[in-house]
């Protein structure tokens, strides 16, 4: 299933800011546009902003001053530090941010996410149904801004603890960072200090005693000197605790006593602990985060405020959001500093198109009602659009997602066995994609789900675990379906990660049959005890007739041998199920698989579908492309941080499997999209051995018609650029390349010996590469074929000196490249330089009669050009008479005989049908086939009037194809 729509053509851009006023005038969504300069950004920042009831600013211009606690200059110094340390260290940004170019900082562009108060009749009533527990939160609950998250309740009293909470992927990490960030820019005053603690890493702590003041202290060293203030600080000191889920909290009295005083030593969890009772610094101010299993740690009697974190459930949020980041102005900004040629207008007009899906297309909406898909959307985008640094992949973007979003981190703090939240993902939900991807179905009922998470429990811990599941990351991997007629199923929240999920949940190697299960049981039993019990008998059968038994016991040691080839002929079968995948017949005149992901997004322009139209088949291409994915030396090393390993060993014999069955099927010949195909699975493996030794059977490099982007050619350049066997044929005829595109593919082209860029709009400024081409020292192409691209007589001058130091090339075609005379007359002029050169074609080139005889010593074709009949016989005259055996062919006779090339002609034509001027083609035939008949009158020989007969049959089947008489 793709986030495909069949959509009107609409325009959404210019009405943006009309879309995102509200009713009242206000602007909905904080803005912060604010790019940062070289130097350092002072903190009492002059930046413009857009603020509303969204933003985290107060309703006051930014302030210096901090009020009566730090009125000495020591301690207004101490807390600017303390600023200027925390906003340094909140605005680093992860590896995967910075691909966004290196103007993206979080803090120069945000949008909040909608919180939404909660009771705690709510919070804590008995879980629901499965369908339920899916369903976004309502509509009539009040929405909070974050300057608002401490004011007074309902009954007037004074909030001082408040509670946000958020399932997997609403972005409370994000919040935190921009709130804190916010406050470092003087964009918080109702607070004079903010210090946020990291739940994860007070836990990493233990039990060991330690005093709330050292744990300032040892994080934040500039604020020693101003830790006696924190008592009198009150309600202007705000603690944030991120994370609440990672500690285990005990709020009963002989669990955790009572304890006042910052400087006294206690474990972290109970510091914690009397904070939220308030027995320590009771008038300070709290914030927490958490995931909502953990919410119960706390007891409601505690908590002021509760808030959840509903994502972006307005649409016009997820529009703003994607057009900040995509029209970021370095969004396109490339490995190695080298930006691409992205205009403005090319990222609105990719903005638009995405919101054009989000309109008519609920089920992508569905899915970024999370912020974090929101992210993993534009990082898509990004790969498909932008340039593509080195190494970077789909399947590293998806792992490099999940590792943003769960970071290693347990499923359940309070349970023994320490599970990953990823590893218990991996298990159930993609034994769910899995199921789906063989089974070709996207849509799952609820039984399904329930079978999948169900299987197998047997304890209460499972069950609790299960539970945690459900509340947390359940609706980060599964949307309900909004699609009408499919109401009560569950989909994948991105398509795509169904199939990640799938290959992740078979190379792990969970995904066993019966007898495996059992078999590797007995296997390690039997292989544990063989040993001894042969050595035993063996001795006691010496001494007592039993030489049967040990016989017997020594068949025991080749158990564990057959349940290894029992697994082994498993993996053969995944890997050929996947190769199966990748080659179905079914799916060989489809777009090739990135084609389709960008269309997935940014959905399709043209009709709607009808309703009674049958759906497309399910098409699951990219699950064999994340299969090679993922057993890559770099994502396997993510996927260990998650609590995912895979073994080496495994998946060298994963790998062995794939290549044993690729190299049976990968010797076929594919049509140009699958071929694609096959090609991307091989950039997403990274392995430059494995690819080398499946594809050394590759000859023929055939994408004509494929829309060759940046990214497609950077994956086939580094598949192919580094093999050693040359090419017999790379044709990319009607590629929509550009010169930037030939740079990219010139390590491919150095390994062709024919080379094809017919119908690629390929101007002048190509033919520098062109020629920096030709003059490479390693370059071996013989027939080089660029008609169709309109040249020009300036394009056509720089190819003249790639052909004079080149050794190589005896065929070229300039056919229909608008050369004109001027050009014609240059090559002319030039053309001696190349003694090589065995067949230059300049057909349909508009020469006339005296630049056609200057070119007619070194020219082999100039038929279809506008030339007299006295032209054409003096042409004949020169052609005969010609140095060098080099033939000039200006018609399909010779006299009173066929041309021996004019099936070169008229081959010519056939495949050009459909690009050429069919009018003067027509005319042209016309004037040939009159040739033919005056030249069939005027001989004798019945031989070769029947040959003279032949071609104008053929010439007379080209006319009815164009519309033309046939005689």
């Amino acid at each position: 299933m793709w986030w495909v729509c069949h959509l009107p053509r609409a325009s959404w851009g210019p009405g943006l800011g009309r879309v995102l006023q509200s009713a009242d005038g206000r602007i909905p969504f904080l803005i912060h546009w604010s790019w940062p300069h070289k130097g350092e950004r002072p903190l009492g920042l002059s930046r413009a902003f857009i603020r509303h009831h969204g933003s985290s600013a107060g309703s006051g211009p930014p302030s210096r001053r901090h009020g009566q606690l730090f009125q000495g200059i020591s301690a207004s110094e101490a807390v600017q530090r303390y600023r200027r340390n925390l906003a340094e260290w909140f605005s680093r940004l992860p590896r995967e941010e910075r691909r966004f170019g290196p103007t993206f900082a979080l803090d120069t562009v945000h949008v909040d996410p909608v919180i939404r108060e909660s009771s705690p009749d709510e919070l804590f009533r008995p879980t629901a149904e499965l369908a339920l527990e899916h369903q976004p939160p309502l509509a009539g609950l009040p929405a909070l801004a974050l300057s608002q998250l401490f004011d007074p309740d309902a009954c007037g009293r004074q909030v001082q603890t408040v509670v946000l909470y958020g399932t997997v992927g609403t972005g409370k990490s994000t919040l935190v960072r921009k709130m804190v960030l916010d406050w470092c820019y003087g964009q918080l005053p109702a607070f004079e200090l903010l210090i946020p603690f990291s739940c994860e890493d007070l836990s990493s702590l233990g039990p060991a005693p330690a005093s709330l003041c050292q744990l300032v202290a040892q994080r934040y060293t500039p604020l020693k000197e101003i830790l006696p203030l924190l008592a009198a600080a009150g309600s202007r000191l705000l603690f944030v605790l991120h994370g609440l889920e990672h500690l285990n909290l005990d709020f009963r009295l002989a669990g955790t006593g009572l304890c006042s005083d910052p400087e006294e030593p206690e474990a972290p969890a109970a510091i914690i602990v009397n904070l939220l009772r308030k027995y320590m610094l009771p008038e300070a101010s709290i914030l927490v985060t958490t995931r909502p299993s953990a919410i119960g740690r706390i007891p409601s009697k505690y908590v002021g405020r509760y808030g959840q974190i509903c994502g972006f459930s307005d649409t016009n949020l997820q529009k703003l959001y994607f057009q900040l980041r995509l029209n970021q102005p370095d969004c396109e900004y490339g490995a190695g500093g080298a930006g691409i040629s992205a205009t403005p207008a090319q990222r609105d007009n990719l903005v638009q198109m995405l919101s054009r899906n989000l309109e008519g297309h609920h089920q992508i909406a569905a899915a970024c009602f999370l912020p974090s898909y929101c992210w993993l959307v534009c990082a898509t985008l990004h790969f498909l659009h932008a340039p593509t640094p080195a190494g970077q992949t789909l399947t590293s973007i998806y792992t490099s997602f999940l590792r943003l979003n769960f970071s290693g981190e347990m499923l359940d703090s309070t349970d023994p066995s320490k599970l990953s939240l990823m590893a218990y993902a991996a298990r159930t939900m993609g034994k769910l994609a899995y199921e789906g991807v063989s089974s070709r179905k996207t849509y799952f009922s609820e039984e399904d789900v329930r079978g999948c998470l169900e299987a197998g429990m047997k304890t209460e811990e499972e069950f609790q675990l299960l539970r945690v599941f459900r509340r947390d990351a359940l609706r980060f991997f599964l949307a309900p379906c909004v699609e009408p007629g499919r109401q009560g199923t569950f989909v994948f929240t991105v398509p795509a990660m169904q199939e990640y999920l799938a290959a992740l949940y078979i190379v792990l190697g969970l995904r066993k049959t019966t007898l495996q299960w059992v078999g590797k049981e007995v296997a390690e039993l039997v292989g544990r005890v063989g040993e001894d019990v042969s050595l035993v008998l063996g001795i006691v059968a010496k001494l007592l007739p039993l030489r049967a038994l040990p016989l017997l016991f020594n068949l025991l040691k080749v158990v564990p041998r057959v349940f290894g080839r029992v697994v082994g002929k498993s993996r053969e079968a995944v890997a050929q199920a996947m190769v199966l995948e990748m080659f179905r017949e079914e799916d060989y005149y489809n777009d090739d698989v990135l084609d389709q992901m960008g269309a997935s997004i940014l959905g399709v322009e043209g009709p709607r579908r009808h309703p009674d139209e049958p759906p497309d088949d399910e098409v699951f291409e990219l699950f064999p492309m994340f299969m090679g994915g993922l057993l890559s030396a770099h994502n396997r090393a993510v996927l260990a941080q998650l609590g995912c390993p895979i073994k080496n060993l495994d998946a060298l014999e994963n790998a062995q499997a794939i290549k044993k069955k690729l190299g049976k099927l990968g010797r076929q010949v594919l049509p140009p999209s699958e071929l694609l195909d096959h090609l991307f699975f091989h950039y997403e493996f990274q392995n430059q051995r494995f690819s080398a030794e499946v594809l050394s059977s590759l000859r023929q490099l055939n994408l004509a018609g494929v829309r060759m982007t940046p990214l497609k050619c950077t994956v086939v350049a580094a598949v192919l650029g580094s093999g050693r066997h040359a090419l017999d044929e790379v044709n990319l005829a009607s590629c929509q390349l550009d010169p930037a595109g030939l740079r990219t593919l010139r390590p491919v082209f150095l390994r062709a010996r024919k080379l094809g860029l017919q119908l690629n709009s390929l101007g002048p400024e190509a033919c520098s590469d062109l020629r920096d081409l030709l003059l490479h020292d390693q370059c071996q192409i013989t027939t080089l074929r660029l008609s169709n691209n309109p040249l020009t007589a300036a394009g056509v001058a720089l190819l003249l000196e790639g052909l004079a130091g080149n050794t190589s090339l005896t065929h070229l075609s300039l056919l229909h490249t608008g050369l004109g005379d001027e050009g014609l007359e240059l090559l002319a002029t030039q053309l001696d330089r190349n003694q090589q050169l065995q067949e230059l074609n300049v057909a349909y080139n508009g020469a006339g009669d005296t630049a056609a005889l200057a070119l007619a010593q070194a020219a082999q074709d100039l038929y279809f050009n506008e030339l007299s009949s006295e032209g054409r016989q003096a042409l004949r005259d020169v052609g005969s008479t010609a140095k060098g055996g080099a033939r000039v062919v200006v018609s399909l006779t010779e006299g009173t005989a066929v041309s021996e090339y004019w099936s070169v002609i008229l081959s010519e034509v056939q495949r050009n049908l459909n690009s050429w001027d069919r009018s003067r083609v027509r005319r042209h035939l016309e004037l040939l086939l009159r040739d033919l008949e005056d030249s069939r009158g005027d001989t004798l020989n019945p031989w070769r009037k029947a040959q003279l007969l032949r071609v104008e049959g053929e010439v007379r089947a080209l006319l009815e194809q164009l519309g033309g008489p046939g005689s």
